[in-house]
């Protein structure tokens, strides 16, 4: 059963045992052109769910015989192509989540506006029933690992539904790309999609930022002006570094994402607004509620789906072809390709910062190779030795070093002082992507006294940035 419908042809089921809400329900619904069909309890629900074909099931929590979770799971496990949406009493988050967790498209509170109804089942219609190519221009995730493997499926399942996903992860590792992914195989595909990095709005200017201002509500503001959550309307916001909002924002950010509604600045109405919220961060969020920095409340309501990506250094096997496919993508195509001990270099690497690192990597290896082979001195990779100091000391190919692999030999003393020294600025020069100003200011020198350093090491490879 596909969800192509047509007005006259798609099939509600209501589920409620309170006649006036059942009537107003329904009668909204029919105006909206849609077949209506009733029941008053679990027992009818199930009954009537295994035995006609529905694109749509609306219920109330509360049921005489039992509570809309036990529908929401039959669904999930009987006919997970259709959308199941909960009516909850108004405030009770912990039903909300609960029955997002078990599969719920989304939900409602009480008291049911009739304006939200209508967005979620427009919403609801128009979910894919089958997997939705990606389209061209959106980048996908590399790699054929069981770990990446298992993001590709969550995401194709969260795809489904409009409850809040949390993504977690380290730097680099692809978090704004699965929160694309997601969007591009949703019913939202088409709706605007607002990223916002949180930890780079002034603390002043978030409230503002976030639900928009009236005219002459502070200085400056002379004209009304709309803000995330209404630039997003219809679409998806993804709160990027969520982790970062001060305490006072994240109290403000509850209760829009809770009422599905927001109050501009100056304002005396609020206003609703459809927006499905996908949030990341690479701090650990738990540990930040823990900590007290971030609402234990918020907390649960953003990570209703976890979707957690895997780094790099823990898909070993993918390294190599996630490289060649990087590589295809930034020569702008140029014959070049990595020499098998290139390749087993990369394999090796660590990757503190994950997939933009390794972009980052070959993107210089680019403009460093020659005769269209990338070898290990043009990849000016961080090696990891026994002692877990980075060192370069053969990626470079420097010959008065070459082959001295054991830094824990103290003898002769000045040697060993040069190759910790050594070891040092290629670990800050491979942290800051070779940029000697910003190396300097890792190690705590000045520039000049970097630049003395390595002309006397022999670390050649870095840019002249200053």
């Amino acid at each position: 059963m596909g969800n192509d419908w047509q007005p006259a042809t798609a099939r509600v089921l209501l589920v409620d045992d309170e006649l006036d809400i059942l009537e107003l329900l329904e009668l909204t619904l029919l105006r909206m052109g849609l077949q209506v069909e009733r029941a008053t309890n679990v027992r009818e629900a199930l009954q009537q769910l295994d035995s006609k074909q529905y694109n749509l099931c609306l219920t109330d929590m509360r049921l005489p015989d039992g509570t809309g979770l036990e529908v929401v799971r039959h669904i999930a496990l009987h006919h997970a192509d259709v959308p199941v949406a909960v009516i909850t009493a108004h405030g009770n988050m912990e039903n909300a989540v609960s029955v997002l967790k078990a599969g719920a498209f989304d939900y409602l509170s009480k008291p049911v506006a009739l304006e939200q109804l209508r967005a979620l089942v427009k919403a609801a219609l128009k979910q894919p029933q089958q997997s939705i190519p990606v389209r061209d221009g959106v980048r996908t995730l590399l790699g054929c690992s069981p770990a990446m493997e298992k993001v590709r499926d969550l995401i194709e399942r969260v795809a489904r539904s409009q409850a809040p996903v949390h993504i977690s992860g380290e730097s680099g590792s692809g978090k704004e790309l699965a929160a694309r992914l997601i969007v591009e195989k949703s019913a939202r595909r088409d709706q605007p999609f607002v990223a916002v990095n949180c930890g780079a709005i002034p603390e002043n200017l978030m409230e503002s930022e976030f639900f928009g201002y009236r005219k002459g509500a502070f200085t400056g503001a002379e004209k009304d002006r709309d803000g995330f959550f209404q630039a997003a309307s219809g679409g998806t916001l993804f709160l990027d570094e969520v982790a970062d909002l001060p305490l006072s924002m994240q109290v403000k950010l509850l209760r829009a994402i809770q009422e599905k509604k927001v109050r501009k600045v100056g304002a005396t109405q609020e206003e609703a607004v459809d927006v499905r919220i996908i949030s990341a961060t690479h701090h650990a969020l738990a540990e930040r509620v823990q900590q007290g920095k971030f609402r234990q409340d918020l907390y649960y309501r953003l990570n209703v789906i976890a979707l957690p990506m895997p780094p790099l250094r823990e898909m070993r096997n993918d390294i190599a072809e996630v490289a060649s496919q990087l590589l295809v993508r930034l020569r702008n195509g140029e014959a070049v390709e990595f020499s098998p001990v290139a390749l087993q270099a990369l394999g090796q690497y660590d990757y503190p910062g994950n997939v933009r690192e390794l972009e980052n990597i070959i993107e210089r290896a680019l403009a460093l190779c020659s005769d269209g082979i990338i070898t290990p001195a043009d990849l000016q990779l961080a090696a990891v030795n026994g002692s877990g100091v980075a060192n370069k000391l053969d990626m470079l190919g420097d010959p008065a070093m070459s082959g001295r692999q054991n830094t824990n030999c103290k003898y002769p003393l000045t040697d060993y002082l040069d190759s910790v020294e050594r070891e040092a600025i290629l670990e800050a020069l491979n942290q800051t992507s070779f940029n000697r100003t910003a190396a300097a200011r890792v190690l705590g020198v000045t520039f000049r006294a970097l630049r003395y350093r390595m002309g006397r090491l022999g670390i050649t490879g870095a840019d002249e940035q200053e």
